[in-house]
């Protein structure tokens, strides 16, 4: 069989990306096509439909989980005219027991605790569990087993991050009591 020219192969991961609702691993993306298309040639591919879209209200963009179609952060608040209901507003126990969990991974509760200061409810972990952003990873190796909370793919996908290399580095707080640097 004959390769398909690259513009045709540009068209099938166009229709497919626009199509999918969640993003798309390049092994997902290599599914299409009845021929070995490369990984750097689909990397190339993929960057050059990236360009293709610049200046539209959606991009094309890479996340931790794969390739997406998003809307342009500019554009969003436009949207959201059309979907009068709010996004889930997050307390500043879930956002600090998230970040936690975020630069420390794998922790247990007992370790977020010792960082809060102050205890964490089963809700916290619980809202994160059900948004999908935390799971279960592991046990800790010491008497009682606690589970080891780390952050997932979903979590990275939803912020827009590739990796957790992407996030934003800690302030050394006053007092020291906080996070100072990522996976110290």
């Amino acid at each position: 069989m004959q390769t398909p020219d690259p513009v045709e192969i540009k068209r099938v991961l166009e229709a497919a990306l626009l199509a999918n609702h969640e993003p798309l691993s390049l092994a997902e993306l290599k599914k299409l096509f009845d021929f070995d298309l490369g990984t750097e040639t689909l990397r190339k591919l993929l960057d050059e439909l990236r360009l293709d879209w610049t200046g539209r209200g959606v991009e094309l963009a890479c996340v931790a989980s794969g390739w997406r179609f998003q809307v342009r952060a500019e554009y969003q608040k436009y949207l959201d005219r059309l979907s009068p209901e709010k996004p889930p507003r997050y307390s500043r126990a879930v956002l600090e027991t998230l970040s936690i969990i975020a630069y420390k991974q794998p922790v247990t509760r007992g370790d977020i605790e010792n960082i809060r200061g102050v205890a964490v409810g089963s809700q916290i972990l619980k809202s994160l569990e059900g948004r999908g952003w935390i799971d279960v990873v592991g046990h800790r190796d010491v008497p009682g087993r606690p589970e080891l909370f780390a952050t997932t793919k979903k979590m990275l996908d939803d912020l827009g991050l590739l990796s957790l290399e992407e996030l934003p580095p800690l302030e050394q707080q006053p007092n020291g009591d906080l996070l100072a640097t990522p996976n110290e």
